[in-house]
């Protein structure tokens, strides 16, 4: 397993990382417990959550798989093993994130109670890479294509960027986390992250988590320079988009226990030109002899800009076969193939 910096903290984390959203809601806590146990010996030392998750998010399920992580940390006495991120949750319109039924925001309140809730559920006293999981100002975000803009407007209360980052700064000097992260967020919100810190002295973001697969490679129209330049690297999740760059959705298939068979919450993976992208990707691992899952997620880990790639899964096959896609080299003349395609398909999938 590749290992690589987390931006400029002292922390070095898997090219693989472990995304949990599953837990709670696809997957039972044992079998949580199994993909934590498996992940860890395959060489993953990086798990990634949230205090949204279980996904898809609700009332009922809010917080359950930071609590099926801390009871695994509880029962396997191995919290020093893993690099652990979760995210506190952005401006949002759900009442069930905080104990007063107030709607979230990224303003010191929200921040302080998410943490400690979090921290709780973990069973730690200490989060290694906390994120903002969406900005607090109104933006593009979750399927709406950075590549055609339209002005979403501002809150009249919008949380400026200083103020957040002042709060997980405090955080940072408390001892609560290590480092700090921003997720779904613009090449424009990270830099005014990083003009914060240098002008003010705040805490440093070390990543950011976005999209990236190869139905969207939007992060490098503008974001892939600054993440290598600034050392904010991208953790990228959904580089399977979806499960549908695996080829088990082609002609139309909903395979039962599949995420999209279960909900209907795919609209980013199902606009038009997606299917011929799909198609196309998936013919050319199999001319390449190569498993389309492993392809999609070894062409994402071998960017240069690319510090981390989450990998889901619902069961241990899964979970094995993304294991080896750790080893797939992708060559010069695949990736030739890929860009080809790419030409042509661009990025459907925003």
């Amino acid at each position: 397993m590749d290992m690589r910096r987390l931006g400029r903290t002292d922390m070095t984390v898997s090219s693989l990382c472990l995304g949990t959203m599953t837990f709670g809601e696809q997957n039972t806590k044992a079998e949580g417990f199994a993909q934590m146990d498996r992940a860890l010996e395959g060489g993953i030392n990086f798990f990634d959550t949230a205090e949204l998750y279980a996904v898809p998010p609700k009332a009922t399920t809010v917080g359950r798989t930071e609590e099926i992580i801390g009871d695994w940390f509880e029962a396997r006495n191995n919290r020093d093993q893993v690099i652990l991120a979760t995210k506190v949750v952005g401006r949002s319109s759900n009442n069930w994130f905080r104990e007063d039924g107030s709607l979230p925001k990224l303003d010191r309140r929200n921040i302080m109670e998410a943490v400690d809730k979090s921290l709780a559920r973990l069973k730690t006293d200490y989060i290694d890479l906390y994120q903002i999981h969406w900005p607090d100002r109104n933006m593009p975000s979750f399927g709406a294509s950075p590549m055609r803009f339209k002005d979403p407007g501002r809150n009249e209360d919008e949380v400026p960027i200083e103020e957040t980052l002042e709060v997980m700064s405090e955080l940072v000097t408390a001892g609560k986390i290590r480092a700090i992260g921003l997720s779904n967020e613009s090449s424009w919100g990270a830099m005014k992250y990083l003009e914060a810190h240098r002008h003010k002295g705040l805490e440093r973001v070390h990543s950011i988590q976005n999209t990236y697969n190869l139905v969207n490679r939007t992060f490098e129209a503008n974001l892939a320079e600054l993440a290598i330049r600034e050392d904010v690297r991208l953790l990228a999740y959904s580089s399977l988009g979806q499960g549908y760059l695996t080829g088990k959705y082609l002609n139309g298939a909903r395979p039962k226990g599949a995420r999209s068979t279960l909900f209907d919450r795919q609209a980013r993976y199902e606009g038009p030109g997606a299917d011929e992208a799909y198609t196309a990707y998936v013919a050319l691992a199999q001319e390449f002899g190569i498993d389309p899952a492993q392809m999609a997620i070894a062409f994402t880990a071998s960017r240069p800009f690319v510090t981390a790639n989450i990998i889901g899964a619902t069961n241990l096959k899964q979970l094995d076969n993304a294991l080896e896609a750790g080893d797939l080299t992708i060559t010069e003349e695949l990736e030739d193939r890929i860009n080809e395609l790419h030409v042509i398909h661009g990025n459907p999938c925003p």
